[in-house]
């Protein structure tokens, strides 16, 4: 895979120590550990195959994790024929096998139940958030928020981007002390407490993990903000709150919601907002002519069910409800420095991490977090920011212009 200067971005050292095509540096190294290494990588042809042969050490990855999904999809594309698969599996079945794969102690998501019930949606949320809050404190920003930040420089530090982040939502969503917001997903609860301590409102937080609401509700009451701040464990579906929200912001959450419950999910938002009120919709989504495999990595060892739709999906779906679509911005290279902001810092801490989780667990975040930031950089995955409003009397309630989002 050759870089803009010429040389490659990616090498690779045989188990006999031997660097391929030298032992020139590079961007990246891929460390074989065993004979049969490349059998495991590569004859499954699968992308879940690759992960595993990664987390289950057949190799490792040296220097800048990123680098490898170029040659990733280099090789994907050279050997896309039929013909050339069956060459490269001929090839690779000469190869001597590999070390039969002991998993971890999380090993794959194993949910039960129908897709997108209740209860395995539980399953699903716990799988991915119950890993241990302390192995997040490690690499996420001092507020603990997990999702994408936004920059004014690439060289900005994240504590700073994040917390304008949160303050941006606030901006679009023009809260005002004794309003009352509802936060769909709300993780370790940092903007609900954000908004309740820099915009005066009552913030209610929900989410489907009982550690991550423990410590939200701890960081509240050391904030001294539990009189205007909670978080509960609910689902969306769940909540039935008649006096109504004059704000719903949902940052995150939206990738675990399922196609066939889009429709579902705006009619709840919409059914919880007062007439006038706004609600901010904060997720990712994947390019409309980019089809998945049914079998990833991501979706047996991070976001089991997860599902990324594609922009006109979801705006459709939001259309149907009776919202109306006031804004849309896209914040896709903030997320890909977002992504690498965590893996620097996940990749720092490493030892640490191992005392919260065992080796397969951090490489399934590290490579994770690393192919997402690929994406991003790529265009295959994009997060959008989408403000929608509950019309009162046919009229959005909402100021001319938007200065004020940037003031």
């Amino acid at each position: 895979m050759l870089g803009a200067d010429g040389t490659a971005n990616v090498g690779v050292r045989l188990c006999n120590g031997t660097g391929w095509p030298d032992a020139a540096p590079r961007r990246a190294t891929l460390v074989l550990k065993h004979p049969g290494a490349l059998r495991a990588m590569f004859l499954p042809g699968t992308e879940l195959g690759l992960g595993e042969a990664y987390i289950y050490d057949d190799f490792d990855i040296e220097g800048d994790a990123e680098s490898v999904f170029d040659l990733a999809d280099a090789l994907t594309e050279a050997v896309s024929s039929k013909a050339k698969k069956l060459r490269l599996a001929r090839g690779l079945l000469r190869l001597p096998p590999g070390a039969d794969h002991q998993h971890g102690r999380r090993g794959p998501a194993r949910l039960t139940g129908r897709r997108h019930s209740l209860e395995r949606d539980r399953q699903a949320v716990t799988y991915h958030y119950d890993v241990s809050n302390d192995f997040y404190a490690l690499w996420l920003d001092r507020r603990m928020v997990y999702s994408c930040a936004y920059f004014f420089s690439s060289d900005e530090d994240l504590d700073t981007a994040q917390e304008r982040k949160l303050d941006y939502l606030c901006r679009k969503l023009r809260l005002r002390p004794g309003q009352r917001l509802l936060d769909l997903g709300c993780g370790w609860g940092g903007l609900v407490m954000f908004a309740a301590e820099h915009y005066g409102v009552d913030a209610t937080g929900i989410a489907l993990s009982q550690p991550q609401a423990e410590l939200a509700n701890e960081r509240i009451a050391a904030a001294g903000l539990s009189d205007r701040c909670r978080v509960q464990v609910q689902d969306y579906r769940e909540v039935n709150d008649p006096e109504g929200y004059d704000a719903l912001v949902s940052v995150g959450m939206f990738e675990h919601v399922g196609a066939k419950l889009l429709p579902t999910y705006f009619a709840r938002a919409f059914r919880l907002l007062r007439p006038g009120g706004v609600f901010l919709n904060h997720g990712i989504a994947r390019r409309a002519d980019e089809e998945r495999p049914r079998l990833t990595f991501s979706g047996a060892y991070v976001f089991p069910d997860g599902e990324l739709t594609p922009l006109n999906v979801a705006l459709h779906a939001a259309e149907e409800s009776g919202l109306e679509v006031r804004d849309v911005e896209s914040l896709r290279e903030h997320y890909m420095l977002t992504l690498r902001h965590w893996v620097r810092r996940l990749e720092a801490h490493h030892a640490q991490a191992l005392n919260y989780v065992d080796e397969p667990t951090y490489r399934v975040w590290r490579v994770y977090l690393s192919g997402s930031a690929y994406g991003f950089r790529v265009g295959v995955t994009n997060v959008y920011q989408t403000l929608l409003v509950k019309p009162d009397r046919e009229e959005s309630g909402l100021p001319l212009p938007r200065g004020d989002w940037y003031a």
